[in-house]
């Protein structure tokens, strides 16, 4: 099994609804968002799936998320933008972009500080 993966970035506010501490507020961070596949086998030219088709993809979807409040843009304006709720809308936008059954989503890790990070992986 081979995992490939790839980083991307947002800059973003939101505010943690009924948190009950000063996360509440609004803030910002510097999102970071890793996209892991995990790949069986090697394609005709020897790769697990195409960087440059990942990284495409990865940063179509964080494009809605970048220099705006998370909090007024769906599906956070009916849930929290937590990290959590943060990876599991990625996994869930980039899910039906990964041609089954070349890869398949092995994580997505969401960091909102350099030493603060949450990872979704599908069951």
């Amino acid at each position: 099994m081979f995992t490939v993966s790839v980083r991307e970035h947002f800059d973003a506010a939101h505010y943690l609804k009924e948190y009950r501490g000063k996360c509440e507020n609004l803030h910002g961070h510097r999102f970071e968002v890793v996209a892991a596949l995990a790949a069986p086998g090697l394609n005709n030219i020897g790769l697990a799936f195409d960087f440059t088709e990942l990284k495409t993809h990865l940063r179509q979807i964080l494009a809605r998320f970048d220099h705006v409040c998370l909090n007024d843009i769906p599906p956070f304006k009916s849930s929290t933008p937590s990290s959590e709720n943060i990876a599991l809308a990625v996994y869930e936008e980039l899910k039906p972009r990964i041609p089954q059954p070349v890869a398949r989503i092995a994580y997505i890790e969401v960091w909102e500080s350099p030493t603060s990070c949450v990872r979704y992986e599908p069951e």
